[in-house]
């Protein structure tokens, strides 16, 4: 590979970086192409990005973007693959779902929204996190309970003053 060819792959995956809110790092070293072939449906079908990409490369990329990734640096040994996607639980999901019949892909490290999680002992905890919808229906949820209880309170209110009114008109006359 020239050196140009290098930049360019270096570029691109800066880009990525900066566009991208959402990346992990896995390693899937020792999938066979059937194994690796079904990963990379899978990433397909949840809208996940796979590529396998060289640690000197992606570091210089790491380098040249936006944020501030130092502490990825150190995971960046052996086989190293990035996972791009727009939900920060998906690829946890994902890698959780997949690893129930093989040992790989694992977890080396992942960028969500300016946090960093290392190591594969992070995979439960990057799978409950909720994602913007998730948060946004759960808060949505929580501003209408209130207004459904005023709501009920006051339907039953009203018959209940409407038949004092009307028990009080009776006994009027």
């Amino acid at each position: 590979m020239t050196r140009e060819e290098k930049n360019i792959i270096v570029n691109e995956l800066s880009d990525k970086l900066n566009q991208s809110s959402v990346f992990y790092l896995a390693d899937i070293a020792e999938l066979d192409a059937q194994s690796s072939s079904k990963l990379r449906r899978l990433c397909f079908n949840k809208q996940v990005s796979l590529h396998v990409v060289k640690n000197t490369l992606l570091r210089k990329a790491l380098e040249q973007a936006d944020g501030e990734y130092e502490e990825l640096y150190a995971v960046l040994k052996g086989n190293t693959s990035i996972m791009f996607a727009e939900t920060g639980n998906v690829p946890a999901k994902l890698i959780k779902d997949f690893r129930k019949k093989a040992e790989k892909p694992a977890l080396k490290g992942a960028f969500i929204d300016s946090a960093i999680y290392i190591g594969d002992n992070q995979l439960e905890t990057l799978t409950n996190i909720k994602s913007k919808e998730e948060v946004i229906a759960d808060v949505i949820a929580l501003l209408q309970s209130p207004a459904k209880n005023v709501l009920s309170a006051l339907q039953s209110g009203g018959t209940t003053i409407a038949g004092l009114v009307k028990t009080l008109s009776e006994k009027a006359e």
